[in-house]
């Protein structure tokens, strides 16, 4: 969102000038939700606190690049919401030493375990705007790192603030609000070949069943409605005058509107139908297969052991009862030739 409208009582539309340095996509690396995952289990686990901490990278032509954070001491108020405490300090320390060890990273913004925003994280984007390199034109940025284990989707939401002019008794005012920014996951190829280490031991990549991928198609599934809500809500907030329509949001709408295929031609309807009918051809034979190898293995079972599933243990007590009585006659044999 490079400009935005706003009209007053008056009806006269004010432009608002593009944000210097604007940002269109955070990409965030697996160092940065590793350390974020190990500084909420070492502070918060088990409680329904939140940790923050620094995010470092670089900003490149409105891309955020997040390779690296640190923890800072915080502490909030759960009675009062504007209580809160963040080391300034530790911050200023800890940032002098990362200089030391690589320059070219600087702060970029600041994450918070959320789940959701909160009052003070206005505040605290004021906090650490302060850190920024001198003349830099990139305002920082707040992402929520959902560190829940039963999480299916991606675990960031990157958010970044605009300001929002509003007329109130015939006076212009501005509101700082977020906005939420696109966020992708990106590595280097050391960052993947250590994520392949650690999670092998984990969940080992060549075993895949059939549970696991239904999981993970209903989990993409339940996304995709929960986007689709998320639009529907909108358009029908446009609709009802409470949302402003931003004519960038309905692009993209009409965009994806537009590349959605066309599933009523005769030739897509036949190679869908010739598809599914493969598949349940493959599930019925399998399912047949299966069926007679599991007969198969009755029948040897009947045949070795008998209808009652004892007969070959009784083969085998008698088996070892004849030996028994054979060696016993062999012994009274050679005692009674000794004797004589």
């Amino acid at each position: 969102m490079n400009s935005m409208q706003i009209v007053g009582d008056d009806d006269e539309p004010m432009v608002e000038a593009p944000l210097l340095g604007d940002i269109d996509e955070v990409i965030m690396h697996p160092l940065v939700l590793l350390s974020a995952a190990d500084h909420y289990h070492r502070v918060a686990r088990g409680t329904r606190k939140r940790v923050v901490g620094v995010l470092l990278g670089t900003v490149s032509k409105g891309k955020v690049d997040c390779t690296n954070s640190f923890a800072v001491p915080f502490e909030e108020d759960n009675k009062n919401a504007s209580v809160f405490y963040l080391d300034h300090n530790y911050l200023e320390n800890m940032l002098t030493m990362f200089r030391k060890v690589s320059a070219k990273e600087r702060v970029v913004g600041f994450y918070s375990t959320g789940p959701q925003i909160r009052q003070n994280d206005l505040r605290i984007h004021e906090i650490v705007r302060r850190f920024l390199p001198p003349k830099t034109m990139t305002p920082p940025i707040f992402c929520i790192i959902d560190v829940r284990p039963n999480r299916q989707s991606i675990p960031t939401t990157a958010y970044k603030v605009v300001e929002e002019v509003s007329t109130k008794d015939g006076q212009r005012q501005i509101q700082l609000s977020f906005s939420h920014v696109p966020s992708i996951m990106g590595a280097i190829e050391a960052e993947e070949v250590g994520v392949e280490h650690l999670l092998r031991d984990i969940n080992d990549p060549t075993v895949s069943t059939v549970a696991s991928l239904i999981k993970g198609k209903i989990a993409g599934l339940a996304t995709l409605k929960e986007k689709l809500m998320e639009c529907k809500d909108y358009l029908e907030a446009c609709v009802r005058g409470d949302q402003k329509v931003n004519p960038e949001i309905v692009a993209n709408l009409q965009t994806i509107l537009n590349l959605l295929p066309n599933l009523n031609t005769e030739e897509m309807v036949r190679s869908l139908l010739i598809k599914t009918n493969d598949m349940q051809l493959a599930i019925y034979l399998a399912a047949l297969i299966r069926s007679v190898i599991a007969l198969h293995d009755l029948i040897n079972n009947r045949i070795q052991y008998g209808e009652d599933g004892m007969g070959g243990i009784l083969e085998e007590e008698k088996k070892e009862d004849g030996a028994e009585t054979e060696k016993k006659e062999k012994d009274s044999k050679k005692k009674t030739e000794e004797k004589k």
